[in-house]
């Protein structure tokens, strides 16, 4: 009868792991607590940014000057009320008018035609150069300049003629001077966000014989927009701002409003500034808001994971402070 096979352990190989020898009193190494890496200087600066926030949200709320009950009377007036909506309107009408003439000054720009890379150039220039006051004032007093427009021949007969004064309003003052201004700059964005489409695109829509406008329309301006749109909503924010100057072509905007209503009642100039900050505040922050999603959405595909919603954080972060409260109870 043969002997039972013991397993023997040569000198060069390890115990198995039930046979190490652990230190006398030492604790196993799955009930040892794992200590965090201790971070003073974060906790010092972080309490310095707390008292200072602390101190400035006092001071706003304490101090007279501010005259917080008029800042609520005013809040919401119909005349504020009012002014916010022509502040809107011409955002909105800016900000389409801007980007249709971005993409085709920038079309311009990447053209192979000599002429119109040199007219799309000078314009960017131009409207880049000047400031936005005095593109508006100048439309505002055009009318001194050009009594009546005429569309006809160069040099000769005119086909139709109607009265300038009559055409331009405040409003399409406002708006056509925001919108050549901003074409300038979104013409920049457009013709980045086109130029940022890989070289390998062109070329296998050129290899498959589609023409050139089924190719920008189809495959590369659809591409560029990942890179144009994000670019784009992030210049809204300043088109909103920039709003501000019509109140000088007597355009009663929001801050044309409170700069009205200031002139009236002296008393309540800091209040109806103050009406003036939170509103512009309001509309730059709801377009920030924009302007994460639309960049979340064109993330897809050159990201592997894209970027979470705040919704999304704060569910993780209490899921992770669940989390660590179990493993402290465990413990």
């Amino acid at each position: 009868m043969s002997e039972p096979l013991v397993p023997v352990v040569t000198s060069g190989a390890a115990p198995p792991p039930a046979a190490v020898p652990s230190a006398a009193g030492a604790r196993p190494l799955s009930a040892q607590r794992v200590i965090p890496l201790r971070h003073p200087g974060r906790w010092i600066a972080t309490a310095v940014v707390l008292v200072l926030a602390a101190q400035v949200a006092h001071g706003l709320v304490t101090n007279p000057f501010y005259q917080w009950d008029r800042f609520q009377y005013w809040f919401v007036r119909p005349v504020i009320v009012d002014g916010l909506v022509i502040t809107l309107e011409v955002t909105a009408f800016s900000a389409v008018l801007g980007l249709v003439g971005g993409i085709v000054l920038a079309l311009a720009r990447l053209s192979r035609s000599p002429v119109l890379r040199a007219v799309s150039w000078i314009y960017i220039w131009l409207f880049r150069s000047v400031p936005l006051i005095v593109v508006l004032l100048f439309l505002y007093n055009f009318s001194a300049l050009y009594h009546t427009l005429s569309v006809g021949i160069p040099f000769g007969p005119a086909f139709v003629r109607f009265d300038e004064t009559r055409l331009a309003t405040d409003m399409v003052i406002a708006v056509i001077g925001l919108s050549l201004n901003e074409a300038a700059y979104a013409a920049e964005v457009v013709r980045a966000g086109i130029l940022s489409v890989d070289q390998g695109q062109h070329e296998a829509a050129a290899a498959l014989g589609l023409p050139k406008r089924y190719q920008f329309a189809r495959i590369v301006f659809p591409q560029s927009l990942r890179a144009v749109i994000p670019s784009y909503v992030n210049q809204l924010i300043g088109l909103v701002k920039s709003t501000s100057l019509v109140f000088y072509v007597s355009l009663l905007d929001l801050f044309g409003s409170v700069q009205s209503m200031g002139s009236t009642y002296p008393g309540d100039i800091v209040p109806l500034l103050l009406v003036a900050t939170i509103w512009y505040v309001i509309l730059t922050s709801v377009v920030s808001v924009v302007q994460f999603y639309v960049e979340r959405y064109y993330s897809r595909g050159a990201l592997r994971t894209v970027p979470p919603t705040p919704l999304q954080k704060l569910r993780a972060a209490l899921w992770d402070l669940r989390a660590r409260i179990q493993r402290e109870t465990a413990i």
